[in-house]
């Protein structure tokens, strides 16, 4: 079978179920920021090597990823049932990822901080900025059709997470993070007497 079929000359693509649609579309926007972040999540396994301890979880990521994208690709009117498997242990994951994240590190997250480091540090913010840019054309997907909510939610983990694994690796490396300033609500806190009393 032939990779390329010609059908998309004309600027226009398939969907779960058959339905043609627009390549500049929403749900095609989306659903192919998803697949950037994919893509760039397996260049981190690759500088990682395959004996990390990170692989196994960013293994599990992967395919959940490829799952979202083929649920976002079903318009909620399609007759046809996506049988593959929504991911809905994800948001907690990632958040049990995050906490032991944290709990190993000598630092607590304070400060928004430069994205950089070293070059996994710097891997980890490039996938965290296109999981947000993700998110923003999952929002405007969901303006227009039904979405599951476990992707929402999941997606919007996900760049938590990246942001915490950045910071994990340059704990682990030694490297001292480039602060900006200080969370608002720490600002907030600082600043308050009462707090400080």
């Amino acid at each position: 079978m032939k990779i390329y079929t010609k059908k998309g000359d004309k600027g226009t693509t398939g969907l779960f179920g058959g339905k043609r649609v627009s390549k500049d579309g929403v749900r095609v926007e989306c659903i192919g920021t998803l697949d950037e972040v994919n893509s760039t999540i397996g260049f981190l396994r690759v500088k990682l090597g395959t004996t990390h301890e990170w692989q196994p979880k960013l293994h599990k990521i992967q395919k959940d990823m490829m799952d979202m994208m083929s649920h976002l690709a079903r318009p909620s009117d399609t007759k046809k049932i996506n049988t593959n498997p929504m991911p809905l242990d994800g948001p907690e994951f990632c958040e049990s990822w995050i906490d032991e994240l944290e709990g190993a590190m000598t630092h607590p997250s304070d400060y928004f901080i430069l994205p950089g480091g070293n070059e996994i540090s710097a891997l980890c913010h490039m996938i965290r900025t296109q999981m947000r840019r993700g998110e923003r054309r999952l929002v405007s997907l969901i303006q227009t059709d039904e979405v599951d909510e476990t992707i929402p939610a999941y997606i919007n983990r996900l760049s938590d997470l990246f942001f915490t694994l950045s910071r994990a690796e340059m704990d682990k490396a030694g490297v001292a993070e480039e602060k900006w300033q200080l969370f608002l609500y720490k600002r907030f806190k600082n600043s308050d007497p009462a707090a400080q009393s």
